[in-house]
């Protein structure tokens, strides 16, 4: 009985191994299609553009023409895709089955980058056309040239305050961070206390928006005249307000940097003689504090973004300066000089992130 239903399950698996590949040529149409419609929409949008920009007509031209001419080069992957597709169905014919599975495939591949690269090329013209629509409205109210020259030299110096909030903190956030982790840790009884403090913190911070802790420490200290923090200036304020709630996460990422090293390690070191103290010192942090380099970065790219929630109790940063001439000029291109600057500082540390992520990844593997 075993045998037999062995058997009825390999003659049904055997039709499934001898099934022809999906037919491509379909998709490789359709990648065709895409790509003349694309061009076709770069000629619409061309001429939308000049409508709204009429001393600019040689320039959209140009424009156009350079674009439709890169997505017009998307054909040949498209051609491809159908030659290979063509070529799969007539290597089946022929019983030629493992040339009719790799065409299929390759025209598989084809036909998908050309209908990604074709998608890219949607999103950019919708952004134009975004941009234009309405006489302009959106490209005036938010990326006028004039406004953002006027306005460039005063935010870029007023960034200059986030990133001494920034890096003040961050510098003091790692040490919180450290504690509040070590606390968290403490091992026996005797540190049961601290664990349920630091708990009871790291929960507490957590949950609570950093904009509320910005706002209860800029006006409540000295509303309530706390000696010696009361007299503090607002960057100050910030600073304290942004380490007590981001102290909070990166005590979380200690403890997991902390926790993911193997109990053997310690062990080994305590076996030499080493106390719980320098065990960790010299043997667990180390290991630990490489681990999370990659979450620690993320956690102060959310910090910098952070900086701009200051406003709130009246620090003069780049988000501030470029609401005043917001106000004074009826145009929100200098807060976008301010997105700007945060970006130019954020995306290369996130591409750093991916790169240290990586090295992880092929160092363990490599282990």
């Amino acid at each position: 009985m075993t045998v037999t239903s062995s058997l009825l399950t390999t003659e049904r698996s055997e039709p499934s191994k001898s099934a022809p590949p999906r037919p491509a040529l379909p998709l490789a149409a359709a990648a065709v299609a895409a790509v003349l419609a694309t061009a076709a929409l770069t000629a619409v949008t061309a001429a939308s553009v000049s409508r709204v920009l009429p001393g600019a007509g040689t320039s959209v031209v140009l424009g156009a023409v350079v674009v439709a001419a890169a997505v017009l080069t998307l054909l040949r992957p498209a051609l491809r895709a159908v030659r290979s597709a063509r070529t799969a169905a007539a290597a089946w014919t022929e019983q030629r089955r493992t040339d009719a599975r790799r065409a299929s495939s390759e025209a598989r591949e084809d036909a998908w980058t050309t209908l990604g690269w074709c998608l890219a090329a949607l999103v950019l013209l919708g952004v134009v056309w975004f941009l234009c629509t309405n006489d302009r409205a959106v490209q005036r109210t938010f990326f006028d040239g004039r406004v953002m020259g006027i306005s460039f030299q005063e935010t870029a110096s007023a960034f200059g305050t986030n990133l001494f909030i920034a890096v003040v903190a961050q510098v003091l956030i790692l040490a919180w961070g450290l504690a509040l982790a070590l606390a968290r840790m403490a091992p026996g009884r005797a540190g049961r206390p601290l664990r349920l403090l630091a708990t009871t913190y790291i929960d507490g911070f957590r949950a609570v928006p950093a904009i509320i802790i910005i706002y209860l420490i800029g006006f409540g200290l000295p509303l309530a005249e706390v000696p010696l923090l009361s007299s503090l200036s607002p960057v100050w304020f910030a600073i304290l307000a942004l380490t007590l709630t981001y102290g909070a996460y990166v005590a979380e990422v200690f403890r997991a940097g902390i926790e993911s090293i193997a109990p053997g390690q310690s062990a080994a070191a305590r076996s030499l003689g080493l106390s719980q103290s320098a065990t960790l010192r010299h043997v667990v942090l180390p290991q630990a504090t490489r681990r999370v380099i990659p979450p620690l970065l993320n956690d102060f790219i959310s910090l910098q973004k952070d900086t701009a929630l200051v406003n709130v109790i009246g620090t003069i940063d780049a988000f501030n300066q470029s609401k005043i001439f917001a106000s004074n000029h009826f145009n929100l291109s200098s807060v976008t000089v301010v997105a700007a600057l945060f970006v130019l500082i954020t995306i290369p540390q996130a591409r750093l992130v991916d790169r240290l992520v990586a090295r992880e990844q092929r160092r363990g593997k490599g282990a």
